[in-house]
């Protein structure tokens, strides 16, 4: 069993930058792959970015150059880093880990990001 949580949200003035953390407990195989995902009023949830084991990302177009996600592996904690953050990008931010050894996802209770003069 693996949970998590997530900190780092908050209100943000567009152009500026925010870190989100995701701390899990329990342990992290290197085979699991780990990801932010978001979900806006009245929207469908969507894939932010997401990082292999390996260290493999993989970027939704929407937040290229601008977001990097990253992870480490000894403390079982993922980080998101947003830069030049637009009013579009608020939302909630969910961290989430899939571990494919058991087809099984993990997720946490998510985060607001709020993007707003």
């Amino acid at each position: 069993q693996v949970q998590l949580v997530e900190s780092g949200g908050g209100l943000v003035q567009p152009g500026g930058s925010l870190r989100l953390s995701c701390a899990a407990s329990g342990s992290i195989f290197s085979s699991d792959t780990m990801g932010w995902y978001r979900q806006a009023p009245g929207k469908q949830r969507e894939l932010v970015a997401s990082i292999t084991g390996g260290g493999r990302t993989n970027y939704a177009d929407s937040v290229k150059g601008r977001f990097t996600i990253s992870r480490d592996n000894a403390k079982n904690t993922m980080y998101l880093q947003m830069n030049s953050l637009k009013p579009e990008d608020t939302a909630v931010y969910y961290c989430n880990v899939y571990r494919p050894t058991w087809s099984v996802n993990y997720r946490g209770q998510g985060t607001q990001v709020t993007v707003s003069s």
